[in-house]
């Protein structure tokens, strides 16, 4: 393998996240031959490594790049930025027929943040034969990685506003904690009582300090007047909360 596809300064997330396979947390993450586990890496403040197991469980090698990127939200959807403060061995992989390799992350030093630290693993497997020409990835894997803050009191504190952004309807989740809130199944109740489901599974995560905008569908925005009511679960526990009217 020489050549691999050229990576953008900043990706947004529909180009980091346009990928056949994209793990976010939850299950273990297999696609084709190839199983990634854990789904999701947590550091602590002192800790200074961690490691991503590959498994290829096919009869033929599997060959790929690592890339590393900062993630943060701004106006309301996932930015990417390539970083060196998190470090990944080997950048490329090679992984044999029935065979198993780790990815080893490295922290470069430094001291605790007050906030924690986000960023994602993008794990592209790229067919051998395609490789040279630089242009194919088969499959794409994007690892979210935590690294706690200095506070062992984090928590994320998640408020939800309903606005019109660019002509359609958005609900947003802003968490002004200091830890990142996974969002699972998520419905959002009328005054009447009816649930409308935004999602049967894993929405998305709003991270500490920021805000994560999902755009909703006409049909599902119609029902959604009165007062309103979200039910999702936060970090694997279910919650309700009040949705505040917004503005454009």
């Amino acid at each position: 393998m020489q050549r691999f596809l050229r990576t953008p300064r900043i990706l947004s997330a529909a180009a980091a996240f346009a990928s056949t396979a994209l793990l976010l947390a939850g299950a273990p993450a297999a696609a084709a031959n190839l199983q990634i586990s854990p789904v999701s890496i947590a550091f602590q403040p002192a800790q200074a490594a961690s490691g991503i197991n590959l498994q290829n469980y096919g009869d033929t090698p599997l060959y790929g790049q690592v890339r590393v990127y900062a993630w943060d939200q701004k106006d309301g959807v996932d930015v990417l930025t390539p970083t060196t403060d998190l470090v990944a061995s080997p950048p490329v992989i090679e992984v044999a027929a029935q065979s198993a390799q780790t990815i080893r992350l490295v922290r470069r030093a430094g001291a605790p943040a007050a906030v924690e630290r986000t960023y994602r693993i993008l794990i592209d497997e790229i067919p051998r034969g395609d490789a040279a020409a630089g242009v194919a990835i088969r499959l794409q894997y994007s690892v979210p990685v935590f690294v706690a803050g200095a506070s062992a009191a984090a928590a994320p504190a998640v408020t939800w506003t309903l606005v019109r952004k660019d002509g359609e309807t958005v609900l947003r989740a802003a968490n002004g904690g200091t830890l990142h809130a996974q969002l699972g199944a998520t419905r959002v109740r009328t005054e009447a009582g009816q649930d409308v489901e935004i999602s049967k599974g894993l929405l998305g995560y709003a991270l500490a300090g920021r805000s994560r905008d999902w755009k909703l569908a006409q049909d599902k925005a119609a029902g959604l007047q009165g007062k309103l009511t979200v039910i999702t679960t936060v970090n694997t526990r279910e919650e309700q909360f009040p949705v505040a009217p917004g503005g454009n």
